[in-house]
């Protein structure tokens, strides 16, 4: 089979490997998209290798067509058209991945567009959901609300009854947040997220009852200062850098929370694990898609021998929700 090899952090070569089987327990899909992640060009980079016994080829979620099925799998037949949430493997012809992490395609939407969900969906879920239980009436602060997480996020957000603020870099990309439901759009090139949280604009809140964060060190101590009282910080992404001071006084006086996740390297079952996850998000998730109430954001379409491209896509913060990689 082909796929993806990281010659260098520029040079993604499209070409022959050793192909891939399903083993017990596994389901062989035969891809047809691969979602882009800002943790595939780390991993292109040399910065971010796959967890133990994950497969060396770049690509964290695919849709497709199965292919094989192995040894004890009842739950998926040849021919299906699923997703799938990948710890590797994703950019190629063919990837082997757990049956648990495996999901239907959501009713409505088209097989390429279903590459760009199995990561937000689950990041999303996983998260707010599972983890700091936002709900009816809570605010959420998004910062980079035109990402691929961000436009998931508001999405489910308001379809739980939640109201939403996000940051963004741009006119447009604030105006494309309103759309998607966020009622407060801060531009973080020229406004205090933290000022337009406590000025009476958010109407009337005293801060936000959760805050996702991507951006970690650089915006620790003004996330506490925008936090609400009993307010969760859940940080899921380090481009603001890995090391910052922490004002336990701030932290305490608001009985807030700090919670830092991934979903990469968690364990396939087991509590909190990536089947628990998929199961949650196929129960809860889809069937906001099916009535409409949230759809994926496809922000590009590129030829997987584009890869390259799609990186240096991601990373410019150009496109507006997700790039899909068509094989």
């Amino acid at each position: 089979m082909r796929a993806i090899v990281a010659e260098s952090p520029d040079q993604l070569s499209w070409r022959e490997v050793p192909d891939v089987t399903a083993g017990p327990g596994e389901v062989l899909i035969r891809v047809a998209a691969a979602g882009v992640n800002r943790a595939d060009v780390l991993q292109a980079a040399g910065k971010y290798p796959p967890p133990p016994g994950a497969s060396e080829i770049i690509g964290m979620e695919v849709s497709g067509t199965v292919a094989e099925v192995g040894a004890d799998v009842t739950e998926w037949s040849v021919g299906q058209e699923v997703c799938a949430l990948l710890a590797g493997g994703g950019y190629a012809e063919r990837v082997a991945v757990p049956a648990g992490q495996v999901m239907p395609v959501p009713e409505g939407v088209d097989l390429v567009d279903a590459a760009g969900l199995p990561e937000v969906a689950c990041t999303v879920w996983s998260n707010l959901v599972m983890t700091a239980h936002l709900g009816k009436g809570q605010l959420l602060l998004m910062h980079g609300g035109a990402s691929g997480v961000g436009t998931h996020a508001i999405q489910v957000a308001r379809a739980l009854g939640a109201r939403v603020a996000v940051t963004a870099g741009s006119a447009e990309k604030l105006q494309f947040c309103r759309e998607l439901g966020a009622e407060i759009t801060i531009n973080y090139r020229d406004e205090d997220f933290v000022a337009r949280l406590r000025d009476g604009s958010a109407g009337g809140a005293a801060g936000a009852d959760v805050i996702f964060d991507i951006m970690g060190a650089a915006y620790l101590d003004r996330n506490l200062d925008a936090l609400a009282t009993d307010g969760q910080l859940v940080i899921i992404g380090m481009q603001g850098g890995v090391k910052a001071e922490l004002n336990i006084g701030k932290l305490l006086a608001k009985r807030a929370r700090i919670i830092g996740t991934t979903l990469r390297a968690r364990p396939v079952g087991g509590p909190n694990g990536k089947t628990e996850i998929v199961q949650a998000v196929t129960a809860s998730v889809w069937p906001m898609i099916a009535e409409g109430r949230v759809r994926p954001i496809i922000g590009a379409r590129l030829p997987i021998e584009r890869a390259g491209a799609a990186h240096q896509q991601l990373t410019s913060g150009k496109v507006t929700g997700k790039i899909v990689l068509t094989v």
